[in-house]
């Protein structure tokens, strides 16, 4: 796992509270386990949608390829 580095942001305090009836509610184990969660997730669809952009541009190359624009789809309809 990658080393950890501590950084101080500022949230909402909606965001904040959010972050803390998760926690209480026993769905995360801690407010930075559950950023890291958006975080990843996040990450994952820029990279979806930069698969998705790149296979519009060159077309498919197997039927996986189609999966691929399929879920770069369904990540446009969580935001």
């Amino acid at each position: 796992e990658p080393m950890s580095v501590q950084i101080a942001v500022s949230l909402p305090s909606t965001a904040v509270a959010f972050l803390d009836h998760s926690v209480a509610a026993g769905q995360a184990p801690s407010r930075a386990a559950l950023i890291t969660i958006a975080l990843e997730r996040e990450l994952r669809h820029r990279l979806a949608m930069r698969d998705t952009e790149i296979l519009s541009q060159v077309g498919p190359a197997d039927e996986l390829d189609d999966l691929v624009l399929w879920s770069g789809r369904s990540f446009d309809d969580l935001d």
